[in-house]
C-alpha cells in the first residue's frame, strides 16, 4: 500500500500546489512510483486527461510532475462555480450535476464521500507514494463538518502532514500557530513539518524565526523556501492572477504589439494565455474595465463558465462597444470556448444548464449560434488550422453545447484526432482571419499558431516583424516544473521525508 504524504496550508494560495509538485518531481526522481491526489478541488482551471475525464489543472501538471498521465481518480471532485452559491460538480471526471452549497453539502456526506475513497484507494494499490494537496485551511470551524478535502483525507490516507505558511503576506507565527491550535488533538499529532514558503531575501536572517516557531509550535521547520517571483507552473485558481505573472507589460514601446484579455466575472483557464506573457514584444493585461482594451491590437475573450451571465456583464459594463471599437479600429479578436460563444450572433440555454436566462444576444463578429445542452464535450484534440498554411494545432475541449455556422462560414482547424481519431471542424474564421473562435483551450501552447498570429497582426499594424519567441513553450513549462522542484530539494529537509516513507512502507509491509 502506498505511503501518504500531504500538504495542507494556513490558507488560500500559500503554495501548496506548487510545493506538491515539486515533491511530485522530487519524489519520482528518488526511485518511487508517485502520483497526486485532491480529494475536492474548487476552480475554473481545469484540465481533460486522456479519457476524456475532467480534471483540476493542478493535478494535471502535478501528474505531470510524476511522469504518469492524469487520471480522474487523481481529483474525484471538481467543483466549477456557476453562479452565485451554485457549482457544476464534476465527479470522478464526469458532471454530476449542478448544486447549490446546502444540497452539495447533503450529498457528500456519503454518494460523493464513497467516490474520494474509491478513487484514494485506487491509486494506492498502484503507487508506492501518494502525495495529497489539501484546500483553503483545514480549521475552517464553520465549515469543518462539511471538509472533505483535508483533515478527513489525512485521516483516510493515515498520511503524514506538512502544514505550510506564506510568510510574504505577513503573520507567519499567528497563521502556523492559530492553525495548529484550531486541530483537535487526533489531528495535530498528524503534521509532522512546518515549511516556511516564499521567503524574500537572506534566510539567514530567519534562523532565530525558524527556532522561536518550532519552540512555539512544537513541530520541527522542514525548511525555508525562497520566493520564487514567476515559477511558471500552471496557476491552480484564479487567486494567480493577482501574482506577479499577469502584470501589464510595457506599453509604451512604439514596436510593442499591446494584447488585452477580457476578465469576465466567470473566467475559466485563463492560463490559456501563459505563452502570450512570455511572448517578446508583447504587452498583455486582463481587462476589468472597458478603456482597459482602448489601445489594443489583439482582444481575446477568454472561456467562462457561464456563458451568457458573463454577455450580459459584457453588455452592462460596456464592452460590446470597446470590442466593436477595437475591431473597427484594426484589432484583431479571439474567442476560446465560452469566449468562442459570444463572438457569435446569439446563446441559447433552453435546459438552463448554465444561467436563468434562457438566451442572450451574442456580439455579432462570428456568424454562428450556440445552443448550450446537458451533455458535456471533454476530448484531447489535434488537427491542423485553415489558416498560415494549415499549421498543425492541438489543445483540450471542455465546454457545453454547440455551436453551428450560420453562413457558410470558414471552420478555424480540421480536426483529425479527439481522444479517438474522428474528422470534424472546430470553431470559425471571419474577416480573412481577423476574427477567430475556438474550442481548444491551449491553443497558444502551439508554437507555430502562436507566433504565425502574432505576425500577421504585428504586419497589419506596421511593427517590427523580427521579434520572434519560444521555440518550444511546453519545453518551457516541463523545465519550469523541474526548476522549482530544484530549489525545494535544496531548501527543504527531503531525507526527513523519504525517511517517514521508509517507516511506513516497514510498518506495512
Amino acid at each position: 500500500m502506498a505511503h501518504a504524504i500531504m500538504v495542507v496550508g494556513t490558507s488560500s494560495n500559500v503554495g501548496k500546489s506548487a510545493i506538491c509538485t515539486a515533491f511530485c518531481k522530487i519524489l519520482t526522481d528518488a526511485g518511487y512510483r508517485v502520483a497526486p491526489f485532491k480529494a475536492q478541488n474548487m476552480s475554473l482551471n481545469a484540465a481533460v486527461t486522456p479519457s476524456g475525464a475532467e480534471i483540476g489543472r493542478a493535478q494535471a501538471v502535478q501528474a505531470e510532475a510524476c511522469g504518469i498521465e492524469p487520471n480522474e481518480h487523481m481529483n474525484p471532485v471538481l467543483l466549477k462555480p456557476t453562479a452565485f452559491n451554485a457549482s457544476q460538480v464534476v465527479l470522478q471526471g464526469q458532471v454530476y450535476g449542478t448544486k447549490t452549497t446546502e444540497s452539495y453539502f447533503r450529498e457528500q456526506r456519503q454518494a460523493i464521500w464513497a467516490r474520494v475513497e474509491e478513487s484514494y484507494h485506487l491509486l494506492e494499490r498502484n503507487f508506492d507514494v501518494i502525495v495529497i494537496e489539501g484546500a483553503g485551511s483545514p480549521v475552517e470551524i464553520n465549515l469543518k463538518e462539511h471538509d472533505i478535502a483535508n483533515m478527513r483525507v489525512a485521516e483516510m490516507a493515515d498520511a503524514d502532514v506538512i502544514l505550510v505558511a506564506d510568510i510574504d503576506r505577513g503573520g507567519v507565527f499567528a497563521s502556523v500557530i492559530g492553525t495548529l491550535a484550531l486541530l483537535t488533538p487526533t489531528e495535530r499529532a498528524r503534521v509532522k513539518g512546518i515549511i516556511v514558503n516564499k521567503f524574500r531575501g537572506d534566510a539567514s536572517l530567519f534562523i532565530q524565526g525558524v527556532r522561536m516557531l518550532e519552540e512555539a509550535a512544537g513541530v520541527p521547520v522542514l525548511g525555508v523556501v525562497p520566493y520564487v517571483p514567476d515559477i511558471g507552473i500552471d496557476e491552480e485558481d484564479s487567486l494567480g492572477l493577482e501574482g506577479e505573472r499577469y502584470r501589464p507589460g510595457d506599453r509604451v514601446h512604439d514596436d510593442v504589439l499591446h494584447l488585452g484579455v477580457i476578465q469576465v466575472p466567470h473566467i475559466s483557464n485563463f492560463n490559456d494565455f501563459d505563452p502570450l506573457y512570455r511572448a517578446p514584444g508583447v504587452s498583455i493585461r486582463f481587462c476589468q474595465r472597458p478603456q482597459d482594451a482602448a489601445d489594443c491590437q489583439a482582444v481575446i475573450l477568454p472561456g467562462t463558465k457561464n456563458t451568457i451571465d458573463d454577455l450580459r456583464w459584457l453588455r452592462e459594463r460596456g464592452f460590446f462597444e470597446a470590442i466593436w471599437h477595437a475591431f473597427a479600429n484594426g484589432a484583431a479578436v479571439v474567442g476560446i470556448c465560452g469566449g468562442y460563444q459570444m463572438l457569435g450572433v446569439e446563446v441559447e440555454d433552453p435546459l438552463g444548464v448554465e444561467s436563468q436566462q434562457s438566451w442572450s444576444p451574442g456580439l455579432h463578429l462570428l456568424p454562428v449560434r450556440t445552443v448550450m445542452a446537458s451533455n458535456k464535450a471533454t476530448y484531447q484534440a489535434a488537427g491542423r488550422t485553415t489558416l498560415y498554411s494549415s499549421l498543425p494545432v492541438s489543445g483540450y475541449e471542455i465546454h457545453m453545447g454547440e455551436t453551428t455556422p450560420l453562413v457558410g462560414v470558414q471552420p478555424f482547424a480540421r480536426i483529425a484526432r479527439r481522444n479517438e481519431d474522428i474528422l470534424r471542424d472546430d470553431g470559425a474564421v471571419w474577416h480573412e482571419g481577423r476574427v477567430i473562435g475556438t474550442y481548444l483551450h491551449g491553443v497558444f501552447d502551439n508554437d507555430g499558431f502562436r507566433e504565425a498570429w502574432l505576425k500577421s497582426i504585428r504586419l497589419r499594424f506596421g511593427l517590427d516583424q523580427r521579434v520572434t519567441g519560444e521555440t518550444n513553450y511546453r519545453e518551457r513549462r516541463w523545465h519550469a516544473i523541474c526548476h522549482f522542484a530544484d530549489v525545494v530539494r535544496a531548501h527543504i529537509d527531503t531525507s526527513t521525508i523519504c525517511a517517514w516513507i521508509r517507516h511506513g512502507t516497514a510498518s506495512n509491509g
